[in-house]
């Protein structure tokens, strides 16, 4: 079976991880996308870390949770927002003001939106995590 969307996938699979305990999870296939997200998440604490495992074919994450993630999802469809409108996403996909971050995919690169209203850009929302 074809995976439609290996985002949605990779963050479904760490939701459930993380709700029932574990301090693992295995996220494949890789992409580079995925990799930019784990990194946002590794910044801003809510993995201990996670490393790229080359398998032959397109690769695996292996995630070290920590127990921090309450939920995570991706954003669909893709909103395009101004660095200026991301209150706008914060309101919809966040249980409260500054708790959690958007994942915004930039001209310079994934990041969070705290980043990207810093840089004074504005991108994609493509997920969420609290």
């Amino acid at each position: 079976m074809v995976d439609n969307d290996p985002l949605s996938s990779a963050l479904s699979g760490l939701n459930n991880a993380e709700s029932v305990g574990h301090l693992t999870q295995t996220i494949q296939p890789a992409s580079n996308v995925i990799g930019s997200v784990l990194e946002v998440f590794y910044d801003r604490g809510y993995i201990d870390g996670f490393q790229f495992v080359d398998d032959g074919k397109a690769g695996r994450f292996e995630v070290e949770l920590k127990g921090a993630i309450n939920e995570c999802g991706p954003v669909k469809p893709r909103y395009s927002a101004k660095a200026d409108e991301f209150e706008r996403w914060e309101k919809r996909y966040l249980p409260a003001r500054d708790y959690g971050s958007l994942i915004v995919t930039t001209s310079q690169g994934i990041m969070s939106h705290y980043e990207a209203r810093e840089a004074g850009v504005g991108g994609q929302v493509i997920a969420y995590v609290y």
